[in-house]
């Protein structure tokens, strides 16, 4: 199989990966709105798994300025979903990046707050875990998609 035959079953199989992110962003959305509501309730959810909920959600990181940190991941993911669903239906590059920007910039607020959870707080929330890695995932997938983009502007140039 040639070069170009492998990226046009890269380019056809993308779809998958834009049903992925649109699954994980729901899949965030639902995670971090589940930790907003409960700060709002004054409610720490219960962590059956592993001890650390508590120390993780009541700390003076899981608020910014008095909003949770959990918010801004809902408005995260929400924004996530619906750039990925505008970029499906009207494949305006401008949305893909925006895609990349953000998760980009979740990913990376994502290893601060794992920094904080592990070597700060020595503590771990299974939550805040879990939304670190859909943030990562997501951000993975941002770049896969990216780089799909790119091959076929270039292929399609050529």
């Amino acid at each position: 199989m040639n070069s170009n035959n492998k990226l046009m079953q890269f380019q056809n199989n993308s779809r998958y990966f834009i049903f992925a992110a649109l699954i994980l962003s729901i899949i965030g959305f639902l995670d971090a709105s589940y930790l907003a509501a409960e700060h709002y309730l004054g409610k720490i959810p219960p962590c059956s798994l592993i001890a650390g909920c508590e120390t993780v959600l009541t700390s003076k990181y899981s608020a910014i300025y008095g909003i949770p940190v959990a918010l801004g991941g809902a408005v995260y993911y929400f924004a996530a979903f619906i750039l990925i669903f505008l970029y499906k239906e009207m494949e305006q590059k401008i949305l893909l990046r925006l895609f990349f920007l953000f998760s980009a910039l979740a990913f990376f607020a994502s290893l601060g707050f794992v920094y904080i959870q592990l070597f700060i707080l020595k503590a771990i929330c299974i939550y805040c875990m879990a939304s670190a890695a859909t943030s990562t995932l997501l951000f993975l997938l941002s770049c896969i998609m990216q780089n799909i983009k790119k091959s076929s502007s270039v292929d399609e140039a050529r």
